[in-house]
């Protein structure tokens, strides 16, 4: 079999909660030969391919289990022997999931190659409590920013954002929480609204939420930690769902948006 007739499929696999995947990305999960999967990819989603070869690629508690360039050497090799590879994403595949650079490497090897876009936590997640990422008359923009970039440092991109007032979505940052409030109290916005929300729509979901100057007191009491989503910007002070779940959740601990 030659690399012509081999397809791999990116998928994205949504924020986390299994019936958040789409129907195509079932669909091309159900014709799979190979998946190979992240840890941010809900397992349950690999009940949809029960003949297919599974092989985890992600990262889990520091430990990966193959490098980025080491994946993608695998794709290839497994182009030679199977017809349908499926790249299984948290989230979706363009939203810092290197897919892209996956495209670009199995590009030049025939392997046929599809995008089946998936839902991304930067907006999924937040909107699950009601933070919209824009409401018209308090925001009309927002960044999403990485909080880990290839060289495994905060972003710089936070320092331009924060000059704004669009809200500010950063993903896999709570190794650099201190950080990213010290950058927004240093341009005088420790009153920003902040919401931290961890394992976003699935069952082991954490919430925090408060204002720049208290967050790190309320994460350090909540245990709050990747993988999560944190969202600052007037949108939070916005959202009475979210009010409403920490006042029947955490009655006893205080906080002021």
């Amino acid at each position: 079999m030659d690399n012509f007739s081999c397809t791999l499929s990116l998928v994205g696999a949504g924020p986390g909660d299994p019936e958040l995947i789409t129907l195509k990305g079932i669909k091309s999960l159900q014709k799979a030969d190979v998946v190979l999967y992240d840890a941010l990819a809900c397992k349950e989603l690999l009940t949809y391919a029960p003949n297919a070869l599974k092989i985890f690629v992600g990262k889990r508690n520091g430990f990966k289990a193959f490098s980025q360039l080491e994946i993608q050497e695998i794709i290839v090799n497994l182009s030679k022997k199977y017809r349908h590879i499926v790249r299984l994403k948290g989230g979706d595949p363009f939203v810092f999931g290197r897919g892209l650079e996956e495209l670009d490497h199995v590009e030049p090897y025939g392997i046929n190659a599809e995008v089946i876009p998936g839902i991304t936590s930067a907006i999924s997640v937040p909107s699950r409590f009601g933070i919209g990422v824009t409401k018209r008359g308090v925001s009309e923009s927002f960044w999403v920013i990485t909080g880990t970039t290839s060289s495994h440092r905060l972003s710089a991109d936070l320092k331009l954002a924060v000059q704004s007032s669009a809200t500010v979505v950063i993903l896999m940052g709570m190794s650099r929480l201190e950080q990213i409030v010290e950058i927004f109290q240093q341009e005088n916005k420790g009153d920003r609204p902040i919401a931290i929300i961890q394992n976003g729509t699935t069952s082991q979901e954490k919430i925090g939420f408060g204002l720049i100057d208290n967050i790190l007191g309320i994460a350090n009491e909540q245990e709050l930690s990747n993988p999560a989503v944190i969202i600052i910007g007037e949108v939070v002070r916005e959202s009475l769902k979210l009010k409403e779940f920490y006042k029947h959740n955490y009655t006893s601990f205080e906080y002021a948006v």
